[in-house]
């Protein structure tokens, strides 16, 4: 038998659309890095560009449970002597740009190198109901229908 290696002439990418509102950060993520590599797909190779698009709405919505939202705390430093900040999950969703968490959390979930950061072009996450990805046709991802834990009680 031989193994199976998909051809770049042999992809075609599908458009995907997922309702992040009420739904857990994590779960979400991994759901996401998963269809962006392509391993939801038989015919996975590793080293090739399979993933689909996928275009997140409502990213403002998305939840975090237990204590998380205000316990993870976000380092980075500025360069400078005594330049390390910090932000916690709160004030990144309260922020300027709260799709950054999801953004984030997708990117850390995949590996690192120069096929993940073509792959993550093709992630698109916006904090309202509208995108402009109409044309495209995506297609509706039930993530909250997955799994009952994907969404948060209450």
């Amino acid at each position: 038998m031989k193994t199976f290696s998909i051809k770049a002439s042999e992809i075609d990418k599908k458009w995907i659309l997922i309702d992040a509102k009420g739904l857990v950060v994590g779960r979400l993520a991994a759901i996401i890095a998963t269809r962006l590599r392509g391993k939801h797909m038989p015919s996975f190779t590793p080293h090739m560009d399979r993933g689909d698009h996928v275009v997140v709405i409502n990213a403002d919505k998305v939840k975090l449970t237990g204590k998380k939202l205000d316990q993870r705390k976000f380092y980075w430093h500025t360069g400078y002597p005594g330049g390390i900040k910090e932000r916690t999950s709160r004030e990144i969703i309260e922020g300027r740009h709260p799709e950054r968490l999801l953004e984030n959390a997708v990117r850390r979930m995949m590996p690192g190198g120069p096929l993940t950061r073509a792959q993550l072009k093709n992630l698109r996450i916006y904090c309202s109901e509208e995108h402009p990805h109409e044309a495209q046709q995506p297609t509706v991802l039930d993530v909250a229908g997955m799994n009952t834990k994907n969404v948060k009680a209450g």
